[in-house]
């Protein structure tokens, strides 16, 4: 009797359950698919239909990643992946806390009225 292996845990999962999250100035949206293995986050982006409902999102210019860590678009997703479709900050955040620690430092010069 020949022997056969056992099937390799990419043969056992056909497809993924992954998430594409997106967080807008007013909304908030989570996404589950099911899609096949060997998926990219360009195309789970682009199935997820995020694209069309919030046409601000514009791949060439937001950064994306999952769970938190930047990722390219070519990147292959595994199952339970989480896409994050960051928007662009509005604001520096290193020159945000420079004015307002030196805000906190300048003397109040206004005193109480007697």
């Amino acid at each position: 009797m020949p022997f056969v292996s056992a099937p390799t845990t990419s043969t056992l999962t056909d497809y993924l359950h992954i998430s594409v999250a997106y967080v807008g100035r007013s909304t908030q949206v989570l996404r589950q698919l099911e899609s096949r293995s060997g998926i990219d986050v360009r195309e789970a982006i682009e199935q997820s239909g995020l694209l069309q409902q919030f046409p601000e999102i514009d791949l060439d210019i937001n950064k994306v990643g999952i769970f938190g860590k930047v990722v390219k678009l070519d990147h292959v997703l595994n199952d339970a992946d989480r896409v994050e479709i960051y928007r662009p900050l509005i604001a520096d955040p290193k020159q945000a806390r420079k004015r307002r620690a030196s805000e906190s430092a300048k003397p109040n010069t206004e005193r109480p009225a007697p």
